[in-house]
C-alpha cells in the first residue's frame, strides 16, 4: 500500500507541475510477447508465454519534443505454468495457471534527445483488472491450485486470483522517426496475485509470502501522426 501511495503521489506531482498539451496528443497501437511467472505460488513453477495488445496515447509534457505521458489500454496475458526445467517428471509439470487482464499502465516516457530517431526510457504504475482465469492440469496433491475445485480438506486455501492487482513497469526502447517503436519492459507486481493461496501446513515460509506476478515483454508500437 505504501508503494502504491508513493507511486500515485509521484504521478499526481508530475502531472501538476508539467505543462500537459492534450491538443497535441497522438494515438497508436501496440502488441508484443510476454514471458511471465509468479513468485511463491505454485510447485512446480515455470514460465508462461503469452501476448499483449491494445492502444496507447502519447501526450506531450512541456514544450520540448522529449517528455511524454503514455497511458495504454491493453489485453495482457500473465500467470505461469508448471514447466520447471528441473521438475520434468513431477506431478503438475504440465499445469497452466493463466491469468488474463485488462491492463491500464500509465508511463512517464522520456526520449534521450529531441531527435526523430532516438532511444527512450519509461516507467510508471500498471493497473490490472482480471478478465479471465483458467487453470489446467493442477497437481493431484494440490487440488486447491484450481479455483474451481472445492476441497473440504483445504477449506481455507484457494487458488483464485485477485480481481485487481497493481505493479510498477520499467522499460527501454528505440523509436524510428517517432512512429515505429521497439521496446523491452519489465513489470513487477506489488500486490498479492493469489491472496488465499497460503499453505501453512507445509512449513514453508515461501507459501506465506506475497505471490508476486512478474512479466518481461518485448513490444512493437506504431504511433500515428
Amino acid at each position: 500500500m505504501k508503494k502504491f501511495l508513493l507511486a500515485s503521489a509521484l504521478a499526481v506531482s508530475a502531472m501538476s507541475f508539467a505543462q500537459i498539451d492534450f491538443s497535441s496528443t497522438r494515438f497508436g497501437i501496440k502488441a508484443g510477447g510476454n514471458y511471465s511467472g509468479v513468485k511463491n505460488a505454485h510447485n512446480p513453477s515455470g514460465p508462461r508465454y503469452t501476448f499483449q495488445g491494445g492502444v496507447l496515447a502519447l501526450i506531450p509534457l512541456g514544450k520540448e519534443n522529449q517528455f511524454f505521458l503514455q497511458p495504454e489500454v491493453m489485453y495482457y496475458g500473465a500467470g505461469e505454468t508448471g514447466k520447471d526445467k528441473n521438475a520434468k517428471t513431477a506431478d503438475g509439470y504440465n499445469a497452466v495457471y493463466a491469468n488474463d487482464y485488462l491492463s491500464v499502465p500509465v508511463f512517464f516516457k522520456g526520449y534521450f534527445s529531441e531527435s526523430e530517431s532516438e532511444f527512450f526510457a519509461m516507467a510508471g504504475p500498471r493497473f490490472n483488472f482480471l478478465i479471465s482465469q483458467k487453470t489446467k492440469n493442477a497437481p493431484a496433491s494440490r487440488p486447491y491450485y484450481d479455483p474451481d475445485v472445492a476441497s473440504p480438506a483445504y477449506a481455507n486455501v484457494n487458488g483464485k486470483a485477485s480481481s485487481f492487482n497493481f505493479g510498477i513497469g520499467l522499460g527501454i526502447g528505440y523509436s524510428y522517426k517517432r512512429q515505429l517503436e521497439l521496446g523491452v519492459n519489465y513489470d513487477l507486481g506489488l500486490s498479492d496475485t493469489y491472496p488465499d493461496l497460503r499453505e501453512s501446513w507445509t512449513k514453508s515460509d515461501a507459501t506465506e509470502k506475497r505471490k508476486s506476478e512478474q512479466v518481461l515483454s518485448v513490444t512493437l508500437s506504431y504511433i500515428f501522426k
